[in-house]
């Protein structure tokens, strides 16, 4: 076997899905197939279960993708630090966030003062950016929701309060703070779980033993502000987006006892070695955080 066919497994195991896997190594449908007969066929073991067209990772599979991920991990980190101690200007960060909205400034920074480097967003919720990071495909992670799976380190980018906010023509928009329990029948616009938000509010109505009675979820936190100003329903935000800007409209109440709290975190795999690129995004994350107004 080989390095390519090694890789090659890799996307079909994680897409288990021979064409869209295809599509993502830009090649071409059939020799991907071949080249994972061929691994099967050197190996002595089928790989993946078939069943039509549809393929599924079996145990073989799932055992063999374990050290694949780590050969393959091993091998793009020893590439990454001989890169580095060969004095290489250009490199690469990958960056994963639940909304791409946390990042833009800190990206935009980034790039402006490293424009030889390769540069990768992606989004997605806690379960996604797991898989990110234990893959080795993102250096970091922008989480507020608990990370798990790997042996992880962080630092505290920020920590604010999480406002209600309610549509302006609420009949609670007048006040200034609220009671959970006053909301227990008003409709929530919150994301899908594995969200933040989603996580924070299924907790806040559980200690008053109810359940959040939610009209509307998605997988875009940059959407709620908008539904609730279109008189939707209400959510929970942080405070960061009250100062960020005036539109879309809504009305923000502070909630009492308890008073719920965001802890935005940058998180990587302890055991990844962090590039050149890598260290520069982070000392930055660190410089731009202390920048952001604190709550108030």
């Amino acid at each position: 076997m080989d390095l390519l066919q090694l890789r090659y497994f890799q996307a079909v195991a994680r897409h288990e899905h021979v064409s869209r896997a295809a599509a993502e190594l830009h090649v071409a449908q059939p020799a991907l197939s071949r080249s994972i007969a061929r691994l099967e066929s050197e190996l002595k073991v089928p790989l993946f279960d078939r069943e039509g067209r549809r393929i599924r990772l079996n145990r073989f599979g799932a055992t063999f993708l374990a050290r694949v991920d780590q050969v393959l991990d091993h091998l793009d980190q020893g590439r990454r630090e001989l890169e580095d101690a060969a004095g290489l200007a250009r490199g690469s960060v990958a960056v994963a966030s639940e909304t791409l909205r946390t990042v833009t400034e800190l990206s935009a920074r980034f790039i402006a003062e490293h424009p030889e480097v390769s540069f990768q967003l992606h989004q997605g919720p806690a379960s996604v950016m797991c898989d990110l990071l234990r893959t080795g495909t993102v250096d970091f992670c922008l989480a507020s929701a608990p990370l798990g799976g790997v042996e992880l380190e962080s630092l505290v980018l920020s920590n604010e309060e999480v406002l209600v906010a309610v549509p302006p023509t609420h009949g609670l928009a007048r006040r200034r703070r609220v009671d959970l329990r006053m909301l227990v029948d008003e409709p929530f616009i919150t994301t899908r779980p594995g969200y933040w938000q989603r996580t924070l509010a299924d907790q806040l109505f559980s200690r008053i033993g109810v359940q959040p009675r939610i009209v509307c979820e998605g997988d875009d936190p940059g959407a709620i502000r908008g539904l609730i100003s279109a008189g939707v329903g209400m959510g929970l935000l942080p405070a960061v987006s009250r100062r960020a800007t005036a539109s879309p409209k809504v009305a923000w109440l502070h909630l009492d006892d308890p008073v719920p709290r965001r802890t935005l975190k940058l998180v990587w795999r302890k055991s990844a070695y962090l590039s050149a690129a890598a260290r520069s995004f982070k000392d930055l994350a660190v410089d731009v955080a202390r920048q952001w107004p604190s709550d108030g």
